[in-house]
């Protein structure tokens, strides 16, 4: 087996990772270099997917808007179950992740008056949102970045490679990983004394969702496997207005910046049903209205419901929205009836592993931070575009952590990590058994769907977990050796057994997590989410 050593090894190449890996290059004192692994290309992840824009509170500029009242809609939306010290840093740091991503060539749209032009989304008290190229924000940052990357010297990019298992000491010290490589499936033990996992959500856990092929929970199913701690594990965000495209296992997002705008949501029978459920109507949290769609569809045995955009104007509509125009032209949708058919699906998750302000998991050395991480800012619901923004302050003040302390030349390696690597120097890959997992895995993403989707109760919770087990039996018995489908599968399998368990444990609704057996849900169902008008800010 291969052996390599660097001062940082990064996993995953969304915002988060490639925003760390260009930081990481600046410092002088990195002299092993960085790694940086993706599963696929560097541009596959769900970042490129991230339409609507990035939070930044910049009140020199937007006068309207302030720290004070960010922190306010952000633990709003999070129902309360946030932590004040981390909402409190994004949003102080939020003007500069804005700098830091136009210093790397991000340029975002700008008004008439040539100034950063703010827009509005759900549950935001004002416009703070900026966006580049109308709906591609993810895009225009994701490209930026590693255009920037691409230049630098220092990071080794191990494109079509996975993260194997950690290697995690008696000391409970992580000293580096496995790396198995696609394309000539081969392992490589790579040692670093600073590892992060930056490998986005899980989605495809799910059968519909927005996320790409990709996500599929493995850094979340990595940390938990070698011992860190997992939190909110329960809080699963479904997107209200997802494409509605049969057949598709990743759906195209219709940003929530269209209902900012102006969009409407109404029925198949033209009623405009959201004013019902909250005083915010369209722009309420996104766990309102995603179950506010779902009730419509099933009492009236509908499929979607339509984002009527007729009021925004179909021209300007397709000027503000030219990625939304592109979808909806790719699947046959006419935009000249002001009409586009929507429906939720899962689209981010609020929980994962668990980590302090500096990013820091409960193993030493292992960090994580964007999507898989868990850092208290979303609570029970995440407020809209605080995602990209979660992504760049995290990673930029771990650069920080990491070029200030350095790099420890990692240790000898103990029995444990012997063992690991003894067992990977024998392992044969197998990709004979392709159609069998992917079986599984459609069983797998089908319950999830059913059971652990917008509403839940005991009853699709305990199936859920009931299909999880019987899978794992099939599991061993077909005795499968290594491959990469099956890697993703036993990772997903992990995944949705923590997410259906954090659900059956909390009897209660709150935010993204809505149980229908719960017998006091007046706190917090459709007509509205809990009142945190009294939250003082200091």
């Amino acid at each position: 087996m291969k052996y390599s050593k660097y001062s940082a090894i990064i996993v995953g190449s969304g915002i988060s990772g490639l925003f760390l890996a260009n930081k990481l290059a600046e410092s002088s004192n990195l002299n092993d270099g960085i790694l940086l692994i993706t599963k696929d290309k560097l541009n596959s992840g769900s970042s490129p997917l991230a339409q609507g824009g990035i939070v930044s509170v910049i009140p020199e500029i937007n006068k309207n808007d302030s720290i004070e009242s960010h922190i306010k809609d952000t633990i709003k939306a999070g129902c309360g179950l946030n932590d004040l010290n981390t909402v409190k840093l994004v949003s102080e740091k939020s003007a500069i992740a804005a700098q830091e991503l136009i210093r790397y060539g991000v340029e975002f749209d700008k008004n008439d008056s040539n100034s950063l032009n703010f827009t509005l989304e759900g549950a935001h008290s004002c416009p703070r949102i900026l966006h580049a190229k109308g709906d591609s924000t993810g895009r225009v940052i994701e490209e930026a970045l590693c255009c920037a990357l691409l230049k630098t010297k220092n990071v080794d990019i191990y494109e079509n490679a996975i993260a194997a298992e950690l290697l995690v000491d008696d000391n409970n010290e992580c000293k580096g990983l496995i790396v198995f490589n696609k394309i000539d499936s081969s392992f490589e033990a790579v040692y670093s004394s600073n590892v992060i996992l930056a490998t986005g959500g899980i989605g495809q856990i799910y059968k519909t969702t927005t996320n790409p092929a990709v996500s599929t929970g493995d850094g979340i199913a990595l940390a938990y496997k070698a011992g860190a701690e997992v939190k909110d594990m329960e809080f699963v965000q479904f997107h209200p207005t997802a494409l509605f495209c049969k057949n598709k296992k990743t759906l195209p997002l219709v940003s929530e910046s269209a209902r900012g705008e102006g969009a409407k949501l109404v029925d198949l029978n033209g009623d405009y049903f959201a004013k019902n459920h909250h005083h915010l109507a369209d722009l309420a949290p996104r766990d309102v209205v995603a179950r506010a769609i779902n009730q419509q569809i099933l009492e009236n045995d509908f499929e979607y419901v339509n984002l009527d955009i007729s009021q925004i104007g179909i021209e300007k509509f397709k000027k503000r929205f030219p990625t939304i125009t592109s979808l909806c032209l790719e699947n046959d949708i006419d935009l000249s009836k002001g009409l586009i058919p929507v429906a939720p699906a899962e689209h981010y998750f609020m929980g994962g592993i668990k980590v302090d302000l500096n990013s820091r998991t409960t193993i030493k050395n292992l960090y994580a931070i964007g999507e898989c991480s868990s850092t208290g800012l979303h609570g029970a619901n995440r407020l809209a575009s605080n995602s990209l923004l979660e992504c760049v302050v995290f990673a930029n003040k771990l650069a920080e952590l990491i070029c200030a302390n350095g790099v420890n030349p990692p240790k000898k390696n103990d029995e444990k990590i012997k063992k690991i690597i003894e067992k990977y120097a024998e392992i044969d890959v197998d990709y004979d058994n392709k159609d069998e997992i992917n079986e599984l895995f459609l069983k797998l993403k089908e319950s999830m769907n059913r059971n652990v989707g917008i509403v839940r109760n005991i009853n699709s919770l305990n199936k859920a977990l009931f299909d999880i087990k019987t899978i794992e039996l099939r599991l061993s018995e077909l005795n499968l050796s290594f491959s990469f489908e099956l890697y993703e599968l036993k990772n997903a399998i992990c995944v949705a057994k923590l997410v259906a368990k954090a659900a059956l444990s909390r009897n209660e609704s709150i935010g993204a997590h809505f149980r229908d057996d719960y017998k006091d849900n007046k706190n917090i169902d459709l007509k509205g989410s809990l009142n945190y008008d009294k939250i003082l800010v200091k």
